[in-house]
């Protein structure tokens, strides 16, 4: 039955001293600063951001450092810090037709205004490992150039909108937004309530699910309206002043995505959206949040909801990779009262089984022994 484990607090903390040994690891290495993790592994810092739901490029990346690289474990250290933050306000909606891009790729038209532009992307590479990465990552310094000037420029499904090709954008009615953060989920949720859930989910469960979708596993047949990364002013409503005032500026990337078209009685065939928007660079999420988001909406067209991705309690429920981490997790734990339980149970049954079944099991030994 159940032991006592003593000594358990001495353990432990023998266990973060060597936690923090091998996190330091080779002293004759220099450590790692907080600027050489945010400038060179910036999308590990981008992912922690927005998964962890805040927004701070110098605590994400003290989070990745505290974890060794373990990113999830570093959105669990954002997200537990953002908790002892207030909330004082609630911001305005972004307008990201106004975003200072640096990167803008459409897949729905070759020439958009504003033109498209590649920015630092992987696209194009040959995904070989580069050998001068072994000389401590120095590659040769390209040719310095001054930034060209970033400019907002018309998103590509406004294009559509204009010839209501394209089903109408979200109408701000004013409300303040739910905080997943602050609110239990519930369902059905509301589909700015469903955005904060798939902003915050993991990347990798969301790409799976986004690729069933494209596997026949939901009704999306989609095509990349435009994906865009740059910076958009956030502004808050100070009733002091009576007029909205910028508080600072967020990187963010925006994927919306053009899906089947949809029609009715008293509605022309058109095309419908999928959204995603994330913090930093993270397109690949963000694409994979477009998709998920599509396929969630299948009851607002009336399409029969079959496939994983358009269950809204399965996808949302399973998406957040800090609750799955907890819950499997938890399986480290001592459950040694429970499993002797089982065990004696176990037992019991085994003991109280019919004489005439062994007997048989025995014939069929004999059986496959002579076979």
């Amino acid at each position: 039955m159940y032991v006592a484990v003593k000594g358990g607090e001495a353990a432990i903390a023998n266990a973060h001293r060597l936690l923090a040994d091998r996190r330091r690891g080779d002293r004759s290495v220099p450590a790692l600063t907080l600027a050489q993790i945010a400038g060179q592994i910036a999308l590990a810092v981008d992912r922690v951001m927005a998964e962890g739901s805040l927004y701070d490029p110098e605590l994400a990346a003290m989070a990745v450092r505290q974890s060794r690289g373990d990113l999830i474990e570093a959105i669990f250290l954002l997200r537990a810090y953002r908790t002892t933050l207030p909330r004082f306000a609630a911001s305005r909606p972004v307008d990201t037709a106004k975003m200072l891009i640096e990167r803008r790729v459409s897949a729905t038209y070759k020439d958009i205004p504003g033109g498209q532009l590649l920015g630092p992307t992987f696209d194009y590479t040959h995904r070989l490992i580069e050998p001068e990465m072994a000389d401590n990552g120095i590659v040769a310094e390209p040719e310095r150039r001054e930034p060209p000037e970033t400019t907002a420029a018309p998103r590509v499904t406004d294009i559509l909108g204009d010839e209501a090709m394209i089903e109408a954008d979200g109408i701000d009615d004013g409300e303040e937004p739910a905080d997943l953060t602050r609110s239990p989920l519930a369902f059905p949720a509301s589909r700015d309530l469903r955005l904060q859930a798939l902003a915050r989910g993991d990347e990798g469960f969301l790409l799976g699910l986004g690729y069933s979708t494209q596997r026949g596993y939901g009704r999306t047949h989609p095509f990349v309206g435009e994906v865009r990364i740059g910076e958009v002013e956030v502004e808050v409503d100070l009733p002091e002043f009576g007029f909205p005032v910028t508080i600072g500026r967020v990187r963010v990337t925006e994927c919306q995505m053009v899906s089947q078209f949809t029609g009715s009685k008293s509605e022309p065939p058109k095309f419908t959206r999928g959204y995603g928007l994330v913090f930093g660079q993270l397109e690949r999420k963000a694409m994979a949040m477009s998709l998920v988001d599509r396929a969630l909406r299948a009851d607002e067209f009336d399409e029969e909801r079959r496939a994983p991705a358009q269950d809204e309690e399965f996808v949302l429920a399973h998406c957040d990779n800090v609750q799955a981490t907890g819950f499997v997790e938890h399986l480290k734990l001592p459950h040694y009262v429970d499993f002797q339980a089982e065990l004696e149970l176990l037992r019991m049954m085994r003991a109280e089984r019919p004489a005439e079944a062994d007997s048989g099991d025995d014939r069929a030994s004999e059986k496959e022994a002579a076979e």
